[in-house]
Formats: C-alpha cells, sequence, structure tokens
C-alpha cells in the first residue's frame, strides 16, 4: 500500500510525505515515492494522517450484576475500528481462587473474535499463596505486563489495604505497571445504605453514594502505598478536581527528586480520564427519570469545576491518557435490573468509537490542545505505558502499519441510532462533533473507508509485551 500527499502528525511533530506499507509495517516515508507494480494506492489530499489509536481501559464481554457488557469482541472492535482506533487493552477478572492462567485462556478464546490488535490487563480479583507467582508467570511466560486493583467492589473483585501492598510489592519485583480503580468501598457502602433507607432509590442517587472525597482519599491512600513500596503506578478513569491535585502532587514529588540521588525519590505514578468525564458533567443526574440510568458509571460524573481541572491537567501534562472504560449496556433488559435499586444498575457506557471525534472537537477545535497533544493522548502515550511503542503509537519506519487518515472538517450527529456500539443508548445522544477518519488501515490492510467497514472476525492479533523496567 502507498498513501500519497499525506500530513504526518506524530507525538512529536508533523510532516508531509507518502507512505509506504509492506507486510503490515511501515517501509518508507518520503517527500516523494514512486509506485511499485501491485500496490493499492491511497491519495491522502492532503489530509492528516494519525497512527491509529490505541485504547488502554475497555471492558468487552464483562460480566457484571447478573449481566454481560453488551458489546462483545467482535462488535466492540468493529466500533473501535469505525472510530480510529486500532488496539485496545481489556482485562482478565479471574474468579474467587481461579488459577490466573486458567483466566487468561478463556479470556483469550473471548477475544479470538477481535477485529484490531489487542492486549490484556490481568487484574489481581484475589489474593493468596500462590498469587505473587501467578503474577510472575503472567509477566515472563504470558506477555502479561499490566495489572488492576480494585480499592473499591470489596465483595467482588476489591482487595484491602494489605494485600494491595503485598501486590505492589511484587509489582516492582516484576517490573510491571498496576493500573488501580480508586474509591473509598466503606465510604460508598454507608452512603448506599443511608440512600436506600430514606427511600432515594432512582439512579441519580448512584453519583450522592460515589462522592469526590471517596476517590480522592482512595487516590491519597493508593500513592501512600505506591511511595512505601516502589511500585510503578496507574490511576484509572481519574474524575475530580482533588484527585488530579494529589496526582500533580506526587508527580512533582518525582521530578523535584530525580537526578538527586535521593533514597526514596517518590512513587513513578501516571493517570489517566475519559472522555466523558470531558464532555459530560453532573447535569444529567438531575431529574427522577429511570433514562439516568444511562448516566449510571463508576466513577460517577462530576461538576464543570472538576471537568474544567481535568482539562487543565491534560494541559499541564499531569494525565497522561484519554481512555473510554468503554463497557456498555443496554437501558432495556439491563440497565433495567436496577428499577428500585440504584445499586444493582450496572455500570458503564459506550465510548470507543466517538472518544477520538469527541476529544477532537472539544480539545483541538476549541484550542485547548494541539493535534500533536491529541496524538499524544489517544495513541503515543498509551502505547509506551504499555509497553507497545514503537510498534504502536507512532507513523515510523518500523512501526505497525495502523493508520487513520483524519478529515478535521467532517462532521455528523451522535446517536444510539447510528453508531456501531451494540447498545440501545448514548451517552452523547444528539452531540455534534467536527473531526473523524474517512480511512482507517490496520497492519497494512484498509478496513475502514468512508463509512463502510471491510473487517474479519479474528483478524486482530494479541499483543504479547515485556516488562519496560527491571
Amino acid at each position: 500500500m502507498l498513501i500519497r500527499d499525506a500530513e504526518i502528525v506524530n507525538a512529536g511533530g508533523r510532516r508531509h510525505g507518502d507512505i509506504r506499507c509492506r507486510e503490515g509495517v511501515i517501509l518508507q516515508i518520503e517527500d516523494r515515492l514512486t509506485a511499485e507494480p501491485g500496490e493499492e494506492e491511497i491519495d491522502a489530499g492532503g489530509r492528516l494522517v494519525l497512527p491509529g489509536a490505541v485504547d488502554p481501559h475497555v471492558h468487552l464481554a464483562l460480566e457484571v450484576a447478573q449481566t454481560r457488557s453488551a458489546d462483545d469482541f467482535l462488535t466492540g472492535t468493529r466500533a473501535a475500528i469505525a472510530g480510529g482506533t486500532t488496539t485496545i487493552l481489556d482485562f482478565v477478572h479471574p474468579r474467587e481462587g481461579q488459577d490466573y492462567l486458567e483466566a487468561l485462556s478463556e479470556r483469550r478464546e473471548e477475544a479470538s473474535t477481535a477485529v484490531c490488535d489487542w492486549a490484556l490487563h490481568m487484574a489481581v480479583s484475589w489474593w493468596g499463596e500462590e498469587t505473587a507467582e501467578m503474577m510472575r508467570r503472567c509477566v515472563q511466560d504470558e506477555g502479561v505486563t499490566s495489572f488492576k486493583a480494585y480499592t473499591a467492589y470489596q465483595e467482588t473483585v476489591g482487595i484491602g489495604d494489605a494485600e494491595l501492598c503485598a501486590v505492589m510489592e511484587q509489582i516492582h519485583h516484576l517490573g510491571a505497571l498496576l493500573m488501580v480503580h480508586c474509591e473509598e468501598d466503606e465510604e460508598i457502602q454507608r452512603r448506599q445504605r443511608a440512600l436506600i433507607a430514606a427511600g432515594r432509590t432512582a439512579p441519580r442517587h448512584h453519583a450522592d453514594a460515589r462522592p469526590c472525597s471517596a476517590e480522592v482519599d482512595a487516590v491519597r491512600r493508593v500513592l501512600g502505598h505506591a511511595r512505601e513500596t516502589a511500585a510503578e503506578v496507574y490511576l484509572v478513569h481519574l474524575s475530580c478536581q482533588g484527585s488530579v491535585a494529589e496526582l500533580a502532587r506526587a508527580r512533582r514529588a518525582r521530578a523535584g527528586t530525580a537526578g538527586t540521588g535521593a533514597a526514596s525519590p517518590g512513587p513513578l505514578v501516571h493517570g489517566e480520564t475519559c472522555i466523558h468525564y470531558l464532555v459530560l458533567d453532573d447535569s444529567v443526574y438531575a431529574s427522577d427519570d429511570f433514562e439516568v440510568a444511562t448516566y449510571v458509571l463508576s466513577p460517577p460524573l462530576r461538576s464543570g469545576a472538576d471537568q474544567a481541572a481535568l482539562w487543565d491537567a491534560l494541559q499541564e501534562g499531569v494525565l497522561e491518557v484519554v481512555s473510554t472504560d468503554h463497557c456498555p449496556f443496554n437501558l432495556k433488559g439491563q440497565k433495567e435490573l436496577g428499577r428500585g435499586d440504584f445499586r444493582r444498575i450496572p455500570g458503564g457506557g459506550a465510548g470507543i468509537q466517538d472518544r477520538l471525534s469527541l476529544l477532537w472537537t472539544h480539545g483541538v477545535e476549541t484550542g485547548r490542545i494541539g493535534p500533536e497533544r491529541f496524538v499524544e493522548l489517544v495513541s503515543t502515550a498509551p502505547a509506551r505505558l504499555f509497553g507497545l511503542y514503537p510498534r504502536k503509537g507512532e507513523v515510523a519506519v518500523g512501526s505497525d502499519a495502523d493508520l487513520v487518515l483524519w478529515d478535521p472538517a467532517a462532521e455528523r450527529t451522535l446517536s444510539a441510532r447510528t453508531h456501531l456500539h451494540h447498545c440501545d443508548r448514548s451517552l452523547y445522544e444528539g452531540f455534534r462533533v467536527r473531526g473523524a477518519p474517512t480511512h482507517v488501515i490496520a497492519g497494512g490492510k484498509l478496513v475502514y473507508a468512508e463509512g463502510e467497514l471491510r473487517v474479519e472476525a479474528g483478524a486482530g492479533r494479541e499483543l504479547r509485551r515485556r516488562p519496560q523496567r527491571s
């Protein structure tokens, strides 16, 4: 394949040129290349060409509250490709007492229908004498170098402080990366009980049960443990001002001691937010109508002031990634399980197809970020952090030929009637966006062109990784 007249945008800058792809890899980038026999030619016409986006936080076919998230690996990755995302990272959640490697094998089978490349994180959903060894095997034998812990959901996948510290010690020993969902479970459960007892059962009260304080207190505690264990930590879906302030403080402490020879330079910590926290706010919880269940997410949507703080943190480099936490449930038949008790509503929403257009509209079009920073947030940074760079995350010779031809002037209206998410509601119903892919190339093959998907079930490859730190 030869892509002509491309305005190539990477996180580190841009250049104009032609791109030759061969056997799924970028072979040449030059000012002008001559077509060779048998090459498929695509004329970019001066449009932007970006590295395929990487979404490091999705939940496809996830079992929650006696149901399963509405997108499986086939439908979810189809939607990803249509939105310009060519690589996803999902999760393995072992059952209590289940061997992690057995759970990994089961999840790989589920992921085998994916149409784009994929990798897996391992959730440390229970801790026992054998867990540290199973983590070692994941990293050293199976190419799974990132893990996830939950401070919430103690009745299911959450772990306590002592277990979390043990996990962090092993993370440090293995040179792996630990993702953490930060919310204080005890405070949430106490508030939930009080709300239900008072008859406040509507979906809107989900947000009342999970205040910013529950997130911030957990962030502060997790960062303290990271400092004690020297584990590298990635805080997922940060949603409020206090959380990013704690993250900024930890990152400043690390930067302030770098190169000084200090015995305790501070934890190496990273933070992500999700697109819904950047474009939606807690005004959606103003009604007692059950439709509000569409916006039941954990953490919930926050205030306009929190949203502004997230944008500031993205501009300042405190937050490094914008993901989706894509975990859709239909209102009918799934979120309806929580009629009469908001605690039973499966939390999550769809976003894997819409992330890039929403961030371009509300970030680049508004002048908050430039195109290069856009690429950094949705592609390069997640590729670096999760051991996929430079294979992913950059338009460069030797990188995978995952490319997005991007039209910044394209306009469309987001709706559940037209999205490819296997879900009957859109978080962004009626949103008008600018910026969209016209063509998507994955592994050197044209898989999306002018609204037409050209994908094959099972074409995606598992990306096994190596630890980046010793």
